[in-house]
């Protein structure tokens, strides 16, 4: 579903005549700040993620080298 250039106007009108022309900066600076703290939201979550699956290959190749050590002996 795509909006067209019409639809975007009359959604426009429709949101200054709620609003009024003085809270349009107001709710577009807010609506900024609420997508920066989205994407840094997803950005420490892939951190985690990345920090997780680091962590898990160190703990099986530790895992790995025990059970070789194991064999050899």
């Amino acid at each position: 579903m795509k909006l067209g250039v019409q639809e975007l106007i009359i959604i426009l009108v429709v949101v200054i005549i709620i609003f009024g022309p003085t809270q349009i900066p107001k709710l577009t600076k807010m609506f900024g700040k609420s997508v920066k703290g989205f994407k840094d939201g997803m950005a420490e979550e892939e951190e985690e993620l990345a920090a997780e699956k680091k962590a898990k290959k160190s703990e099986d190749r530790k895992s790995e080298e025990a059970a070789s050590e194991d064999e050899k002996e």
